[in-house]
């Protein structure tokens, strides 16, 4: 996702470079880089993706009205609904229960994925 800036100084070093490109060249790529670098930069991040993404996510807490053991009634549960699927195409639902903890322990791993990506 070169700037006009980058993408002069890269082609003037293809340009000296034993074996690569002309001048010529160099101002065809300039001009097709400036006039489809948009489309370039979609068509690569949409190539990079997983098949799916997450479109929507949606989460309410409930209490457990029923259960198969009597102490697990009137605990609260997390219910995460997400729509996942690819742009233009029909969306999948995935419908997620959490209990206290589960959350503590999702919430942990979240916090390990942001701290890592924050060192990168």
């Amino acid at each position: 996702d070169m700037d006009s800036n980058q993408l002069e100084a890269f082609l003037t070093a293809q340009t000296k470079k034993q074996g690569g490109i002309t001048s010529d060249q160099a101002a065809v790529i300039a001009k097709f880089w400036k006039k489809n670098r948009t489309k370039i930069h979609e068509s690569l991040i949409s190539q990079s993706r997983w098949d799916n993404v997450l479109k929507n996510m949606n989460w309410r807490v409930d209490l457990k009205s029923q259960s198969r053991h009597i102490d697990q009634i009137n605990t609260p549960v997390a219910i995460v609904e997400m729509e996942i699927g690819k742009s233009g195409q029909e969306s999948e639902f995935l419908c997620l229960e959490f209990d206290e903890t589960k959350v503590s322990q999702m919430l942990k791993k979240l916090s390990e994925i942001e701290e890592s990506m924050t060192l990168l």
